[in-house]
């Protein structure tokens, strides 16, 4: 009896020989074709989870098929090294934050390497490291003088625990996106990068990234949010109004301005501000708004306020209807003019804010299939197309020519202009902390705002820093702080704040292709290796990283660093790893292995033998306690066990179950293809044995579909559909495991089908591969072993379905040998049951055969 396959010892010693022989050193080669397969790398927290598991096995499969198809390979893996956790660390277990996270990363690079990772670790770096932020620091530099990065005074989402600035995009449902706390709003001088001078380019360029998931694409074109529209000029009459005062407005729904019962402006629009010099209400109005943030999302959700100014703005085409000018928390300063009217007949915010403060409701565009003279506003705005009603020269137009007429008239009135808007706004980068990039500048009250020389930079963070107080370290550091202006020698402030750590994940991976080059790229690696053409990551990235990236590719072109359009060719974002949730009896949750099952299928607490409430499978997370350590299944199943379960049990993009029994039903799995080498049914024929050319029928039929299997599985890796691709390998060993050794040439046929489900299953179960294979008696590993090719004629059916009709309408299918000749298929075309019924009395004109696909009987 063979021994039980012992993962910990195989993966052990396979993880060795990969390591001493460089299988994935990665170097160009101009004559080979290339694939760089990327996983978004990892926050160093400690330790790996399962989510991390899934995604760098789905990277490490498509690597690995790819090597085997041919290709150079590029898989490199680094850190996302700074951010505010290790500056939390730091003040709960007293540990400088670079200790901390170097300390984490040797952790999680042993777990990682333990998983058979294809890595090539000669290209890891941190990005806390000087030697990577020193080019990032240059890059900025490049950048300022470009144009694309700046500062200036603005109002900015403030997280009050973290206490630091946070960008829109990382505010979520009004809070701060790693505290929780709800944000608030500030106007600090803050650093910016101008993403929004690409706006239009980053909205093209999503058109041919075919190969991303169209959710994706569609959530970068909302988010971008580009808009045509008006400009409109709104005279204004009452207090503190000056006779030339006009307030301006941004709108797309120009054609409902004879809806219009109110203008709304920003609590931070000039005017407002103006007002609450003078009037204390207006202040504490303002002072409440700013509570609210200035992400779009908080704003969305927060009930709809407003606060009458005693202002009327003029109607531009009815000047006798003043419509009263209300600040309100639901306009931002920074999309358009900070200036909106109000229609509350065709927009559902207009409409509630109308409602609650009794303004008129007007309705002026008509469903097609309403009366236009009965058609009122209830309960909801409608917002659909329709005619234009109770609108003066525009009734009985379209919503489209409304819109022309009304931008045509102001703006041959000159108080109109129209206008392309956009949703996006400039990336806020300044963040007020100590474990970040520092901003290479330095602020001189002679000369002001002064880069740091090239030459002096890397710009390094001081060690000797305390986190006893709130706020950021670098602000009241004594020494580091200070320094001399570079311009004038006269005494500078070094900028103390810091860039957002979504800079660096924005460029590492051009890094990648060159980690050790003095400059900030080699250009000639950068050119062989980017794009990446698989990236693999969570769709929580869809906004914030990936736009990020796809601008980054396009300012470092602006100045001269590279040549490629977008960054990631391919895109698969991965889902979630999910897993039952368990409380006790007093609602507290439980993990996993704090519950057992009787026999009668209850499930208890362990410890107490009490009932446990089974709650819904949730991702997994440690707030609810769901979670399974990776390390803890390694150690119990090996890792390719663990590969297997997370790649068979759903497709990529789905939401994997974890349960006991899957896992358990991989391993069991891993021990079968182990004893089918070990222990094959049939004494296999030797190393390099072919087939005969001549099979019978038993042993064709296998050797087709060992040739399909291959066909089958290669394509679907191709499309990472690699669930379907592992259940076609069970059946392909189903097959072989219950091979009769009566089978004439069954010998030879075992060993192919043996070899063929080896190098298949290769990329999921590496380890497990390399010992079958060298099992099977090859001296080569299976690493450098290329990947199998089906026989084409082995894949055709021999026989194919064709249907048959009569007249054009199908009335059955008939079963017929691959190209059989024309009068064989019109003979059993003729013969069918369900055909002569069809034919009848009728004479048959006519029958038109296309080879292999229909008949069709003309009657």
């Amino acid at each position: 009896m063979t021994e039980r396959y012992n993962a910990k010892e195989v993966e052990a010693k396979w993880q060795a020989a990969w390591s001493q022989r460089g299988f994935f050193r990665s170097d160009v080669e101009e004559a080979r074709a290339k694939y760089y397969v990327l996983e978004m790398f990892p926050y160093p927290s400690g330790r790996i989870h399962m989510g991390h598991v899934r995604n760098y096995t789905l990277g490490d499969v498509v690597a690995r098929y790819k090597s085997a198809r041919g290709f150079n390979v590029l898989h490199p893996m680094g850190w996302d090294a700074f951010g505010m956790p290790a500056e939390n660390a730091a003040m709960e277990h007293k540990v400088h934050p670079a200790e901390w996270t170097y300390r984490n990363i040797e952790t999680m690079h042993g777990q990682l390497a333990a998983m058979g990772l294809s890595y090539d670790w000669n290209r890891e770096f941190a990005t806390c490291s000087p030697d990577y932020y020193r080019h990032e620091q240059k890059i900025f530099l490049h950048f300022h003088k470009a144009g694309l990065a700046y500062r200036k005074e603005s109002w900015v989402n403030w997280d009050p625990v973290d206490q630091t600035v946070l960008a829109n995009e990382q505010v979520i449902d009004g809070c701060g996106w790693r505290s929780g706390a709800p944000v608030e709003k500030r106007k600090l001088a803050q650093w910016f990068l101008r993403i929004t001078a690409f706006a239009e380019e980053l909205l093209a360029g999503l058109e041919g990234l075919e190969r991303w998931p169209d959710r994706v694409r569609l959530m970068q074109s909302n988010w971008i949010g580009r808009s045509e529209g008006l400009h409109m000029a709104f005279e204004l009459e009452g207090p503190g109004v000056g006779a030339d005062d006009t307030l301006t407005v941004y709108t797309t729904r120009h054609d409902t301005i004879f809806g219009a019962s109110f203008c709304a402006i920003s609590a931070n629009h000039p005017l407002a501000e103006r007002l609450a010099r003078s009037d204390p209400e207006a202040a504490r109005f303002i002072r409440e708004c700013d509570r609210l943030g200035t992400s779009e999302e908080a704003i969305e959700r927060a009930e709809k306020k407003g606060y009458a100014s005693g202002i009327s703005a003029l109607h531009p085409f009815q000047p006798e209807r003043k419509l009263p000018l209300f600040i309100a928390n639901f306009v931002l300063m920074e999309y358009g003019t900070g200036a909106v009217f109000g229609c509350p007949g065709h927009d559902q915010r207009d409409l509630d804010f109308a409602r609650k403060y009794g303004l008129p409701v007007t309705a002026v565009v008509a469903p097609p299939d309403a009366d236009p003279q009965s058609f009122t506003i209830e309960a909801e705005a409608y917002t659909g197309d329709g005619r234009m009603i109770n609108s003066d020269f525009l009734n009985g137009l379209s919503v489209t020519d409304a819109k022309e007429a009304v931008a045509s008239r102001l703006e041959a009135k000159a108080r109109g202009a129209r206008a392309i808007n956009y949703r996006l706004r400039d990336w806020g980068v300044s963040r007020q902390r100590y474990w970040g990039c520092p901003i290479p500048f330095i602020h001189c009250n002679a000369c002001g705002l002064v880069p740091v020389p090239e030459e002096e930079l890397p710009v390094t963070l001081p060690e000797d820093v305390s986190f006893d107080a709130p706020g950021n370290p670098l602000e009241r550091h004594a020494t580091w702080k200070h320094v001399t202006c570079p311009k004038c020698a006269g005494a500078g402030v070094r900028e103390t704040d810091t860039l957002d750590t979504f800079f660096e994940s924005s460029w590492y991976f051009i890094r990648f292709c060159s980690p050790h080059a003095s400059n900030v790229f080699d250009t000639r690696e950068v050119a062989y290796w980017m794009p990446v053409d698989q990236y693999i990551g969570g769709i929580e990235h869809a906004v914030l990283h990936l736009l990020y990236s796809r601008f980054f590719i396009r300012a470092l072109k602006r100045c001269g660093y590279i040549d490629s359009d977008e960054p990631f060719t391919g895109l698969l974002t991965q889902g979630m790893v999910c897993h039952e949730t368990y409380r006790d009896a007093e609602g507290n949750w439980l993990q996993p292995d704090e519950v057992e099952r009787k026999e009668n299928g209850v499930l208890v607490q362990s410890a107490t033998g009490k009932a446990v409430t089974v709650g819904r499978s949730e991702k997994m997370s440690k707030s609810h306690k769901n979670v399974i350590d990776p390390t803890a299944i390694i150690e119990a199943y090996g890792a390719d066990t663990a590969r297997l379960f997370m790649l068979s049990d759903s497709p990529p993009e789905r939401d994997l179950e974890w349960t006991a029994t899957g896992i358990e039903g991989a391993w069991r799995y891993v021990q079968r293809l182990w004893r089918m080498v070990a222990e094959p049914a049939v004494a296999l024929a030797p190393v390099g044995s072919a087939p005969p050319e001549t099979l019978d029928a038993p042993a064709l039929a296998l050797r087709r579909q060992i040739h399909k299997t291959i066909a089958a599985v290669s394509d679907d890796f191709d499309k990472f559909a690699f669930n379907r691709a592992i259940a076609r390998i069970r059946e392909l060993t189903n097959t072989l495991g219950d091979l009769d050794s009566s089978v004439k040439d069954a010998a030879v046929l075992l060993r192919e089908g043996l070899e063929t489900a080896v190098r298949l299953i290769g990329p999921v179960t590496p380890h497990l591969a390399e010992e079958m294979w060298q099992a099977l008696g090859h001296e080569t590993l299976l690493a450098e072993t290329s990947w199998p090719e089906a026989v084409p004629a082995l894949v055709e059916n021999e026989s194919v379905t064709i249907a048959v009709q009569v007249n054009g309408k199908l009335k059955g299918t008939i079963t017929l040998g691959r190209a059989a000749p024309r009068e064989e298929a019109e003979a059993a075309a003729l013969a069918e049951p369900a055909v002569q019924r069809a034919i009848g009395e009728k004479t048959v004109r006519k029958v038109i055969i296309v080879p292999d696909r229909v008949v069709n009987v003309v009657v």
